[in-house]
Formats: structure tokens, sequence, C-alpha cells
């Protein structure tokens, strides 16, 4: 590894004081050559009928809190660095917001609010900012009910009253038609509101955009095509309403916060046999999801197909279709793939299986397949199958830093470590309350490389019980940037300044 020493180094008569500057993005190698520092690992938090948190909808206000501390708790222990909160999920909110109703899924009843007052998205984001964990707020555009087709027990301030004409019935749900113009603006503008109010690191969007395919039934939109379908076929006017939201969402995101990533996760397959031998549901048909375009104009900044399929079949394998997503992405935006970690319960998957598709996944890492988000957190809390284990001992052994985006816009200059002392084993610098610094990142160097060791708070100003040997310190970025390091020697007496 190249090593760069800072302008006008400063050389201590009893210590050797060393600046090294490790290129962003490159491999820190230690006892596992093939252990990536800038990795995305995330977990899938879904609220929808209480999948994941809250695990029911009549905890108290502490007690709500307390669960999602746990599970941060332990994401933070498996050394997990993202998770993606389901912050909308039918026309509600569980957030505090002026525009939707709080979600039944948070107190048994859409529009009341959690008592004691407080707001999940304003905690969770501390929360998880404090444990080195970008939070991705999660939405769900046009999905108005789940499970129910009644109206009468939603909140009157509710998407499907304020627009009861653009609202159907569909299936077991109820669903906001996508080609209103009404619905289109109003979901944007839910978009934009959490995204100017909140210190959100993403804004997501998972596979639903037209309803999923009923037997039997076509979507009711033929008075709202009439009206705005043109001289478009029905298809393509479908297809064009998604583009549409997904193109504007990108640009919202790219004028107010230039630094906050954009990412959908859709539906593993973009049409039976891209690649050859695929088959399976058509969402560019179905569900009117071209995603293959949103990734080659790179109105996303990262892409999670849902590749929820074992490696070895041929008719739906993980690796034949995640080699083609990494080849329909002439923009070079990051890939991060969507694993099916329910299946070890739903399909008795053996969890080597996942393994598997982690170990695929990071050996198509110059193909910018850098990183896994599994559905969902749950199995990992209670560590089904001993997921959690395997993944502590063998998969997310040592932490990780988020991949940087590097034609995301930063607004910020990120300072180098200041007044590193070492005392004994520890390591102490000056604390720093610049808003740029998400983290600091403690690394030590072996023979083959240096490793990342400690991935530290940002209100951290000291990293203890270190072992004897070459250590260097960085600030971190929200996207995963790097300042200048400062070198240090455990064993020896030395200051660094």
């Amino acid at each position: 590894m190249e090593v760069l020493s800072m302008e006008n180094p400063h050389i201590n008569t009893i210590s050797l004081v060393l600046v090294c500057m490790m290129a962003l993005n490159t491999h820190v190698l230690g006892q596992d050559n093939n252990w990536p520092v800038h990795e995305f690992r995330g977990a899938w938090i879904a609220t929808v009928a209480n999948i994941d948190w809250p695990s029911t909808s009549h905890l108290s206000t502490s007690q709500q809190k307390q669960e999602l501390v746990t599970m941060f708790d332990k994401l933070q222990e498996l050394n997990f660095n993202a998770v993606i909160l389901q912050i909308r999920t039918s026309g509600d909110a569980l957030y505090s917001s002026q525009l939707e109703p709080w979600s039944a899924y948070l107190t048994g009843k859409q529009g009341v609010p959690p008592s004691p007052l407080y707001d999940p998205l304003a905690f969770a984001i501390a929360e998880a900012h404090d444990r080195n964990m970008q939070l991705h707020a999660w939405f769900n555009p046009y999905r108005a009910r789940a499970g129910s087709t009644k109206k009468t027990d939603l909140a009157p301030n509710h998407i499907s009253h304020r627009f009861s004409s653009a609202c159907h019935v569909y299936g077991k749900d109820l669903w906001m038609d996508p080609g209103d113009p009404d619905v289109q603006n109003f979901t944007f503008n839910i978009f934009m509101d959490v995204l100017e109010r909140y210190d959100v690191d993403g804004i997501h969007m998972d596979d639903y955009f037209y309803p999923y395919p009923v037997g039997g039934q076509d979507f009711p939109d033929v008075e709202t095509y009439r009206l705005h379908g043109g001289n478009m076929s029905l298809a393509d006017w479908r297809r064009d309403n998604i583009n549409k939201l997904v193109r504007n969402i990108s640009t919202g995101i790219k004028s107010r916060k230039p630094f906050v990533a954009f990412g959908i996760s859709p539906f593993g397959i973009w049409k039976p046999g891209h690649p050859n031998h695929v088959v399976g549901l058509n969402a560019y048909e179905e569900i009117y999801a071209d995603s293959r375009k949103w990734l080659e104009n790179g109105w996303v900044d990262y892409f999670t197909p849902q590749l929820y399929w074992r490696i070895d079949p041929p008719a739906q394998s993980y690796t034949a279709l995640l080699d083609w997503w990494t080849q329909q992405n002439p923009q070079q935006r990051h890939i991060y793939t969507g694993n099916y970690a329910a299946a070890i319960v739903v399909k008795s998957w053996p969890i080597t299986e996942i393994e598997r598709q982690v170990i695929e996944s990071r050996d198509r890492k110059s193909k910018l397949s850098l990183g896994n988000i599994f559905f969902s957190a749950k199995y990992f809390i209670r560590n089904t199958d001993g997921i959690s284990d395997m993944f502590k001992l063998h998969i997310y052994n040592s932490p990780a830093i988020v991949p940087e985006m590097a034609w995301l816009n930063k607004t910020w200059t990120l300072p180098t470590p200041r007044n590193v002392l070492v005392n004994g084993t520890s390591i102490t610098w000056k604390a720093d309350s610049s808003p740029a610094i998400r983290s600091w990142a403690v690394y030590k160097a072996y023979a083959d490389g240096w490793l990342l060791v400690k991935l530290l708070s940002r209100h951290s100003n000291s990293a203890e019980r270190l072992e004897k040997g070459t250590y260097a310190l960085r600030t971190v970025d929200r996207l995963g940037g790097q300042s200048t390091a400062v070198k240090i020697i455990i064993g020896e007496a030395v200051v660094v300044g």
C-alpha cells in the first residue's frame, strides 16, 4: 500500500509521527484478505403488520423505544452499518406528520399518536447514528391499506378520504391510483416532507408500484387512463407514471439534500428471459416497473434487486440474476443485493445458503456489487437457526464502513483528528463537534495492510485496550468518506498532535 506523508510533516524527537493517506474505497486488509472495509450491510425493519417493529401495536412509548434500542444494539453487535426503516406502510406515518395520520401499527388505531408523545423516526435516526449505522427511510408510495378494503375506520385525513375517487379496491387491499395527478403530487410531497425535516441518510422504496396482479382482476384505472393517457398504450402509460415518480423523487432529493442517497429494491426479475433461461413474474408488464430504466439512467444511487432465490436453480438463480443486473449499470451506481433471510423459516433454507450468497456478492465487487440488505431484521435479532452466530463468526466478523458514493455532493469539510495522544494501551484525541463527523475509525497495521478494528461513535474521544502495534485514526463522514489518517504506535512513548 502506498503511504503519502502530509504536507509539512512534524517529527517529534521521542517518537515518529506519520500521517498516512489511504485512498478512498481501498481494501484494508488483515487476517482475511477477502474482508472488505467498505461494504453496505443493511437490514430492512418492516413495520407493516408489526413484522419487525414494534412487535405489537399495543406497546407503550417506553416499550417501543426499548424494543428499537435492543434491535439496534444487536445489529451493531453484528457489525451491520445500515437500517432501512419502514415509515410509511399505507398512507400512514410512523413519524410526526402534518400530512398523514399516525400509523395504526404504532398505537392500534390510525390517527392516534403515541402516548407519551414522541417521534419514532427522530428517535430511530439518533439511535442509529450513535451506533454508526445509516438510517434509510422506507416508503410505500401507493398502497392505501393492507389486508382490508374498509375505509370507515381510517383517519379523516387519510389519503383514501383525501382523494376518494382515486382510491380503488383491488384484491384484499385499498390502492391509490398512480396515474391520478393529485395522488402523484401528494405522494411526491410526502417524500420531500420527510427529506427536508429529518436527518435521514437515504430515501428508499421497495417493489410495490402498481399492485401485484390478482387473478381475474384488472386494476380499475380505465377512467384515469381516459383522462390522462394521451396517445400511450395503457401499459406504457402505467410505466410512465412510475418512471415519473422515480425521476421526480431523484431530482427532488438532489435539489434539496444532494448528499442523501436514493435507493429502490424492485422485484428481482425485470422480464423473463433476462438473463436467458430465467422465468418468473414479468415485473415490466404486470406491476409496470421498468426498473432497468431507473438503473440505466442513474436515477437511483443504489439499486437493490430482491434476489429471493437460491444460487443453484437455473430458472431463478441468485448469481445469474446478480450478474445480469451488474451489466445494466452504465452510470456505475452501487448494487446492494436484497437477500431473503426469511427463507430459512418460510422455505427451510439452510443458513449456509445466505452465507454463500454474501460470498458471491463480494466476489462481484469489481462490478460494483458492494453489499447486501436482508429481509428482515427480526431473524438476526432472534438468531433464527443460528444465523446471527454465523454472521458474527464468519460473515460480518469485523466492522465495515459504507461504500462512498463519489457522485453525491458534500456540503462539508471533514476534519483530521487532532491532539491524538497515547497513554499506555489507549489512544485519546480532541473531541470534535463538527457535524461532518459521523464516526471515528481505528485501523491496525498488519504485514499485509491495515485492518479496521474499531468504528466508534462521533461522540467518542478515545479507543481503549489496544494491543501493541501500529494504528491509524481517521474521521468518517455520513457517506463513508474518510479524512487523512494520523498514525500512532502503541508500546512506545508517543505523542501525536
